[in-house]
């Protein structure tokens, strides 16, 4: 009799396994939109298949959901704890950037959801907003489950999710991208004018009150103020670009949109996002801080 449990024990691992293959870009999904950070998501996605290795999971009707839902719930504890941090960060604080190409290590749900600019208004977000939000608009869980992870009210839940996107879209107002062809020309003169130390051609594209953002995170040298105007700014790249001249700049997909990989003796020195309107650079994001790039 115990031989006949064996095989059914063994079989039932690893239908486990083939579902776990299957839904692990959701889980980590979710940890990454909620936190910002490819290294808690990938802790947070380890900490889900291992309760899942231990539950028992026959009366789960919807595995997807309930992994979703486990990795919610420990990110929002870790949310909730992060913003302390943030509070103590040094510097200016950006996402962990997150390859999205094709040869990005990593799959994910890839959408508007995990780009910079979209990170970054939903860290204005509280922590309940944010997960209402991302489970409900992002994922497609239902509202009973949303309230079971913020232990509140299921009208509570909806009324979270609703002020999250009334807030989402007030900020997304502003902060209107530009398709995908113009990023790449922009950026490809962008990249010629950085590496030519050409300041009047920094100063053509980027817009009047553009801002510039460097994440050093204390870590490496980096301005810890964010830095405005476009002229400015044009100043500043320049000056950089002179002191550090990178041995190559790439192009990179980060979070679904084309970005810029700055490399330095051998290694990723830097991931550089942009945000664009109406043909100019609005804001530039530069992530230095090394412990954000060691996955890259």
């Amino acid at each position: 009799m115990g031989d006949a449990q064996a095989p059914r024990s063994s079989e039932r691992q690893d239908t486990l396994i083939a579902e776990w293959e299957t839904h692990r870009p959701a889980v980590f999904g979710v940890a990454y939109r909620l936190l910002g950070s490819v290294a808690d998501a990938e802790d947070v996605a380890q900490d889900v298949w291992l309760r899942a290795a231990g539950a028992d999971l026959h009366e789960v009707a919807d595995l997807r959901a309930w992994l979703v839902t486990v990795a919610a719930r420990r990110s929002y504890d870790i949310l909730k704890s992060a913003r302390s941090r943030r509070e103590s960060y040094v510097g200016p604080w950006l996402p962990e950037p997150l390859l999205t190409g094709p040869d990005a290590a990593q799959p994910v749900l890839v959408d508007e959801s995990v780009s910079t600019a979209m990170l970054l208004i939903m860290e204005e977000l509280s922590p309940p907003e944010r997960v209402a939000f991302v489970l409900h608009d992002v994922f497609g869980l239902e509202f009973g489950r949303i309230a079971e992870v913020l232990d509140v009210s299921v009208p509570a839940s909806r009324q979270l999710a609703s002020r999250a996107r009334r807030r989402v879209a007030k900020a997304k107002q502003s902060t209107a991208d530009a398709p995908k062809a113009e990023r790449e020309r922009l950026l490809a003169i962008f990249r010629a004018a950085y590496e030519s130390g050409d300041l009047a051609g920094l100063v053509r594209l980027l817009h009047p009150d553009a801002v510039y953002v460097t994440d050093g995170g204390g870590k490496v040298s980096a301005a810890r103020k964010i830095i405005h105007g476009g002229r400015r700014v044009a100043e500043v790249m320049v000056r950089v670009g002179r002191m550090w001249r990178p041995d190559h700049i790439d192009f990179v997909e980060v979070g679904g949109e084309l970005a810029l990989v700055c490399r330095w003796q051998g290694r990723v020195y830097s991931i550089d996002t942009v945000q664009i309107s109406d043909g100019l650079i609005t804001a530039y994001r530069r992530v230095i801080n090394p412990d954000k790039l060691s996955h890259v």
